[in-house]
């Protein structure tokens, strides 16, 4: 029987974790996906109140690609054993998440301030949903951050293949939260 599997994980050549992690994540992009051909669907039957998004939105998408790119940079250190741009790579793709949050926050107070809110009309509601939902996701991405901070602080860098598994499921979560923002915004850009 020895030899019979190309790797550890039997005939599969990816991680079950990995594999779990990505099936997540393509059943969060099919709910964004749905609610955005509802939101198109519903804009067609009239009754739309037409607002621009505030600006605000467009600095925390800058904010969330920043943060995307500085784990990357941290990821990249972690393997090549450079322990201090580790860490603060990690320390500062969580103040970017935060930031993120702090941003999208400022958005919805700006929404409030020019009369849309989360009842008044389905567009300001489509654009309140798809922004809440989102955070939710990215509090989830800051408590994996948050851990993954903590223990590159208090256990060093030392490269296993434990550890680089799950700093790379941090990462494609990540990313992927990243991506998911993108989508939205553009999407709320072009339809708005």
């Amino acid at each position: 029987m020895e030899g019979t599997f190309p790797n550890a994980y039997g005939r599969n050549k990816i991680h079950p974790q990995t594999f779990a992690l990505l099936v997540a994540c393509a059943s969060i992009m099919m709910m964004f996906a749905a609610w955005t051909s509802a939101f198109m669907v519903r804009q067609a039957a009239g009754n739309w109140l037409e607002f621009s998004l505030p600006q605000v939105f467009t600095l925390s998408t800058v904010l969330i690609l920043l943060s995307s790119f500085t784990l990357h940079v941290s990821y990249r250190a972690f393997l090549k054993g450079n322990e201090k741009v580790y860490q603060y790579g990690l320390v500062a793709s969580l103040v970017l998440g935060f930031s993120f949050l702090y941003t999208q926050y400022q958005g919805w107070l700006a929404l409030s301030a020019i009369g849309v809110e989360l009842t008044t009309n389905p567009s300001g509601s489509f654009v309140y949903v798809f922004s809440y939902v989102h955070a939710a996701h990215v509090v989830g991405g800051l408590a994996i951050l948050l851990l993954s901070t903590l223990h590159a602080f208090s256990l060093g860098l030392k490269v296993t293949p434990k550890r680089k598994h799950r700093f790379e499921l941090s990462m494609i979560y990540w990313h992927f939260v990243d991506l998911l923002w993108v989508y939205i915004f553009f999407f709320l850009m072009t339809q708005m």
